[in-house]
């Protein structure tokens, strides 16, 4: 078969055996499988990650000097099937699949490490425990989707936010839009969205956005309506303290009242949920030092390189720091039935597809936020430019 390998830095067309599926396991035949920021990054920056995967366990993580097959985010047609896989997955049927394979004795990243290719590729390995059917008839570029979508189905789960919250998205590319489009199918009332990009400001809005903001001209935090904005200094904070304890003390079983009103959540500021989707070195700091009081923070963007912050600047503002990372089986199946049943709509995303010998020059095309956001690749495709 035909596959994209990535070695030292370089994206080549290469052929491979075909791969033969395992008890449990498909072939199949890949329709689409999105490139994604992850891969761009471990293209040329694979070895900053190595060290810290190896940490956690695994030491099968991308290495520049070993051949790679990427793709993880993949929709393809079953192809053969290995002994003990139900029936629901005939030959012919379109599924999706979580981006995991049981390979060489182990679990592996499918399209993140060398021991399991992923779907730049004519065909793809899957475990069938984690595979599901593409219902609706839903075109196979949208169910591919369904991974990227899934990753910010798990961060907004994560933040428990409410419709009545504001979302604040810093950074509109593919992981930001994706954490819009779910903020939108969650029923979030406002949704604030910042990028330097105005072409990814025009996307934020097709996706879902009520406010978009140019961070180099204006501030989002000050997008935020007035009564959810926070504060943003500690004496106007003190001084509300004071003054209501001032009015609470002239009741009598003041504490009781407070006590009730607090069980309530009334009593903490208003602030907005800040979703930071940007994921390089610095942002995290920035965002902590300009966040409201008592902001919540979930960190979405994966940034690859080391980086530094303020713990005590974080500590003063009682800053809450979620870091959130993949998704749940769940999440992944449900995720891709919300965007058959039209709940969720991803397809602003998508921008462009190219096949096999396209895939290096659509890497340099996405190095430019004002032409894409999320290039697919199709095997079957001759197309060598998105």
């Amino acid at each position: 078969m035909k596959a994209v390998s990535c070695l030292n830095s370089t994206l080549e067309v290469v052929d491979l055996p075909d791969p033969q599926p395992a008890e449990g396991q498909l072939v199949l035949d890949v329709l689409r499988c999105g490139i994604c920021g992850s891969d761009l990054h471990a293209k040329d920056h694979a070895d900053e990650l190595t060290e810290m995967l190896d940490e956690v366990g695994y030491p099968d993580f991308i290495r520049s000097d070993t051949p790679v097959v990427m793709g993880h985010e993949f929709c393809g047609r079953v192809a053969e099937r290995g002994r003990g896989v139900g029936k629901e997955f005939t030959p012919g049927k379109t599924v999706v699949s979580f981006p995991l394979v049981r390979a060489r004795g182990g679990v592996h990243l499918t399209g993140l490490s060398p021991l399991a290719p992923g779907g730049y590729a004519e065909r793809v390995v899957a475990e069938a425990a984690m595979t599901f059917v593409v219902p609706n008839g839903l075109d196979p570029g949208i169910a591919a989707l369904t991974e990227p979508m899934a990753v910010a189905y798990h961060a907004v789960r994560r933040s428990k936010i409410t419709r009545k919250d504001v979302a604040m998205v810093l950074g509109c590319g593919p992981v930001g839009l994706a954490v819009i489009c779910q903020l939108k199918a969650r029923g979030v009332g406002t949704i604030v969205a910042s990028d330097f990009s105005p072409g990814r400001r025009a996307l934020a809005v097709r996706c879902g956005a009520d406010i978009v903001v140019d961070p180099a001209v204006a501030s989002p935090y000050d997008a935020v309506p007035a009564k959810q904005r926070g504060f943003n200094d500690l004496p106007a904070l003190y001084e509300l303290g004071i003054g209501s304890m001032e009015k609470l003390r002239r009741l009598p079983g003041w504490s009781h009242v407070y006590r009730a009103v607090d069980s309530l959540g009334a009593t903490a500021p208003k602030r907005p949920v800040i979703f930071e989707c940007v994921g390089v070195p610095g942002m995290l700091d920035g965002v902590i030092g300009a966040a409201p009081l008592a902001a919540q923070i979930v960190v979405v963007g994966f940034c690859m390189g080391d980086d530094k912050l303020r713990p005590a600047m974080a500590m003063v503002k009682e800053i809450d720091l979620r870091f959130v990372f993949g998704y749940t089986p769940l999440e992944f199946r449900d995720t891709l039935h919300m965007l058959a049943d039209g709940k969720l709509d991803g397809s602003a995303l998508v921008t462009g597809t190219v096949g096999l010998h396209g895939v290096a020059t659509a890497f340099q095309a996405l190095g430019d936020p004002e032409k894409h956001a999320k290039i697919m690749i199709d095997p079957a495709s001759a197309a060598t430019a998105p």
